[in-house]
């Protein structure tokens, strides 16, 4: 399912998929979806060219969406579950313990060679990955692209309450209430700040330039030190 986890709220389908056949359909469109928008604009993009993209009638995508911008959330929303995954994986792989002690300040934990600060490091070079690499993660990212005439959205708060759910358990608890809306509002303005400075990156070079990636990450580290040590 999508956005399952995390208190990201699943988006609005038409119909949720119950069987296998349903869910791998639905995947072939938001498949379909992604590897379009890395052709045509989310202005070009139409349900129709979904629908003969992904091999299914067009009935098929308006048995799940109702417009193309509905699938473009599902999109963005199945992104963050993914974006989530793979950092999942990597601290898994590592052996990463994020909490925060005395001994993440220090030695090479205080260099960036452990604890929540490698954690974050992780979390960063997994978006790095994606952008460099996952089909129509360049336009949709985490949340779709909004005409200027209606509200904007905020995928940023939705990251940002990923993130901090996802390494809860590796942050250390004990806080207050006070503490815990601080630590909401240090990870909101985190990836407010990543958000900004990567996209940067990517538009002084197509890959992300590695000067601002490294300052990028230096400058998480110092502010979350100051909620995480």
């Amino acid at each position: 399912m999508i956005g399952q986890d995390g208190g990201v709220p699943i988006p609005p389908l038409r119909r949720n998929p119950v069987q296998r056949r349903s869910a791998e359909r639905l995947g072939r469109i938001l498949d379909a979806c992604a590897e379009l928008l890395d052709e045509v604009s989310y202005e070009e993009l139409s349900t129709r060219a979904v629908a003969e993209r992904a091999g299914v009638p067009i009935g098929s995508v308006y048995r799940f969406f109702s417009n193309k911008r509905a699938m473009a959330e599902a999109l963005a929303h199945r992104n963050l579950d993914e974006y989530a995954e793979r950092i999942t994986r990597r601290l898994a792989a590592s052996g990463v313990s994020v909490t925060s002690d005395v001994s993440a300040t220090s030695g090479a934990a205080g260099a960036g060679g452990g604890g929540w600060r490698e954690a974050m490091d992780v979390v960063v070079d997994e978006y790095l990955a994606m952008k460099r690499g996952a089909p129509g993660f360049a336009l949709i990212e985490f949340g779709h692209p909004v005409p200027a005439t209606e509200p904007p959205e905020q995928p940023n708060h939705l990251v940002a309450d990923r993130l901090r759910t996802l390494l809860a358990d590796r942050l250390g608890g004990g806080r207050d209430e006070a503490a815990e809306e601080r630590l909401r509002v240090a990870f909101l303005l985190a990836v407010e700040t990543a958000d900004a400075l990567l996209r940067l990156a990517f538009r002084v070079d197509p890959e992300g330039d590695p000067a601002i990636v490294a300052e990028t990450k230096e400058l998480l580290r110092a502010y979350l030190a100051r909620v995480l040590d």
